[in-house]
């Protein structure tokens, strides 16, 4: 960790936040305004995001009009919100996403980018659903967007796989690669930084994978039942061969 960065904002300090915005990757416009379409559909009323982080996705769902509120554990993450064109107008809690509680009754409750599996137990993964569904109206959906497990490329014996080996035009190494716990479902993505003067940084951050159908238990349990499921933002049909989902539960 750097010198500024406070404990209390977890595996999302100042160092991380600092450039979380960066340009490209899911910055982009064609990742984001898909994501911001789709929400923006859904939305019947006032919508909470869960792990809100700099307002990526909540900021320009604001400025269509869409009143956003957002729960947020990393201090120097939601400091940047406001910064954002429509980041003035979304209401941010300080908080973690398994208990802390916003006033009112939400159409949509949304949790994007893989952030269930930062919550690295079954327990409090449950306790995400539960917090949800006291947050929704009756009939209010909740949606998840995550990463499925690369288990497929696993062969008898491994636990790593790498997902992104890169080099900048400036000489600066990147090396990235996930090593899994098939019996706990426990994860690390690890990330590797080499300078071009040879200094390099590593970090590594846990998380908890869960199939969709270990999912629809946690949302059963939750009050809620399955309404969407798609390969992506696109709507498109989950397959064996998708990377990701996007999945939507109703309260009933």
């Amino acid at each position: 960790m750097g010198d500024r960065d406070d404990p209390a904002d977890g595996w999302f300090p100042e160092s991380v936040a600092a450039g979380y915005d960066d340009p490209g990757g899911a910055n982009s416009l064609e990742v984001v305004t898909p994501a911001v379409d789709v929400l923006e559909e859904l939305a019947d009323g006032p919508v909470l995001e869960f792990a809100v982080g700099t307002g990526r996705i909540a900021a320009p769902l604001a400025a269509r009009g869409v009143r956003v509120s957002g729960i947020e554990l990393s201090r120097a993450m939601a400091a940047r919100i406001a910064s954002k064109p429509g980041g003035d107008a979304v209401a941010v809690t300080i908080g973690d996403m398994t208990s802390a509680r916003v006033a009112g009754e939400f159409s949509l409750i949304f949790l994007v980018f893989n952030t269930i599996a930062n919550v690295t137990t079954q327990d409090a993964q449950v306790a995400v659903f539960r917090n949800a569904a006291a947050h929704l109206r009756p009939g209010g959906l909740f949606l998840v967007e995550v990463g499925l497990p690369d288990l497929r490329r696993l062969p008898p014996g491994q636990d790593t796989v790498p997902f992104a080996v890169a080099l900048d035009h400036e000489g600066a190494g990147y090396v990235g690669f996930d090593q899994y716990d098939v019996v706990t479902q426990e994860f690390t993505s690890n990330h590797l930084t080499v300078s071009p003067d040879g200094t390099g940084r590593f970090r590594r951050i846990p998380f908890r994978y869960a199939w969709p159908a270990e999912l629809d238990l946690m949302a059963r349990i939750a009050g809620m039942r399955p309404k969407y499921r798609w390969a992506d933002w696109d709507r498109s049909e989950l397959t064996a061969g998708s990377t990701k989902h996007v999945s939507v539960w109703e309260k009933r």
